[in-house]
């Protein structure tokens, strides 16, 4: 089992006001924390125009800068919205951050369930899916073919010959690719092209299972040579972790920002992308006792490793580690500092 943590870049109204520029420091020091613990990997996401959620309009840029501050630590995109950008500029950034990290750079894909960010750039929101299938096919066309002449519905470029596609990335054929993929026909999709499976905070235990016994049965419709990429058949999965002495100590320190964080997702902000990825209907099934029962991976450190093995029963090859910044920065560093003493030693083989 690989361990990373997913940042958001979601502020703390109370301590990081705003506007919020001091988060970017706090979240970078926790990267720089992270690989001194001995994570293996750490992952940044793509959002716009809200301060609810998450600041971070440009990955790469980021991931840029954090290669120059660390030099074990995987570098990772969880995820890049792929309809808010040109598939070329993908795989050019993509590569080039490869190049900047000598070879720790990771991609997640994904569509992208916030339609303000879209309105915000001027791009259809329900045609998302559709035109991410056929950037998708770029991208992976680019990274393969080094030269894409495209003619499709929503991209259309061409490339003479006599050039082609730089910079090509240290990791071939390319960087690990994992796909956000929460619904039957994005979890076909990622199989069908050789990603590997990301899968997010929200679905239980036994939904993951179902999504992952799914992408498994899809994985022979792989062609080469897509089915190179290095974390085909892998799965990663987000969960919202927090450790603590003992069970009752995590609950009373963790239960208020948890279940609000948890909750913010039946806003109308996520256009129904509750429905769509998770057996979660309802306010009740956001309850902490169901949530620590269904989903989270909140307790001692025994209570954690039982949670983490559950994971690794059904597959999951790597845990994303994710909480809300309302914890305070001291106390989410003593969690991190006490899962990387207390539980990774216990799961990492």
């Amino acid at each position: 089992m690989k361990f990373g943590i997913l940042f958001t870049s979601h502020p703390d109204p109370d301590t990081e006001v705003y506007p919020h520029q001091t988060i970017h420091q706090r979240v970078t020091n926790e990267i720089v924390e992270a690989e001194e613990l001995g994570f293996d990997s750490i992952w940044i996401a793509e959002h716009h125009f809200s301060n609810r959620y998450g600041i971070l309009p440009d990955p790469f840029s980021y991931l840029s800068y954090l290669a120059a501050k660390t030099s074990r630590i995987k570098l990772g995109a969880a995820v890049m919205v792929v309809p808010l950008h040109h598939p070329m500029r993908i795989v050019e950034n993509a590569a080039f951050v490869d190049i900047l990290s000598n070879g720790r750079f990771q991609l997640g894909l994904g569509s992208g369930y916030r339609p303000y960010e879209f309105e915000g750039l001027g791009i259809d929101f329900d045609s998302r899916r559709e035109r991410q299938a056929e950037a998708v096919d770029l991208i992976l066309q680019g990274f393969h073919e080094k030269r894409v002449n495209s003619n499709g519905k929503y991209f259309q470029f061409k490339m003479d010959e006599g050039y082609e596609i730089f910079p090509q990335p240290i990791q071939q054929p390319h960087p690990p690719f994992y796909m956000g993929a929460g619904t039957p026909d994005s979890i076909r999709l990622a199989a069908q092209k050789g990603f590997g499976l990301m899968q997010g905070s929200l679905p239980s235990v036994e939904k993951l299972s179902e999504n992952i016994e799914f992408y498994k049965k899809h994985m022979k419709d792989a062609p080469a040579p897509l089915n190179q990429n290095p974390c085909f058949g892998q799965f990663d999965c987000v969960r919202m972790v927090y450790v603590a002495p003992t069970d009752a100590q995590a609950k009373a320190e963790s239960e208020a920002a948890i279940t609000y964080h948890m909750k913010t997702f039946l806003s109308g902000d996520t256009a129904g992308y509750l429905g769509d990825v998770t057996e979660k209907d309802s306010e009740s099934q956001f309850a902490y006792d169901n949530l620590v029962d269904t989903t989270i991976v909140h307790g001692s450190p025994d209570t954690v490793i039982r949670r983490i093995e559950e994971l690794r029963a059904i597959g999951i090859t790597s845990l994303m580690l994710h909480y809300p910044p309302y914890y305070g920065v001291q106390q989410c560093l003593d969690m991190l500092r006490m899962f990387a003493k207390e539980v990774m030693p216990h799961v990492q083989t």
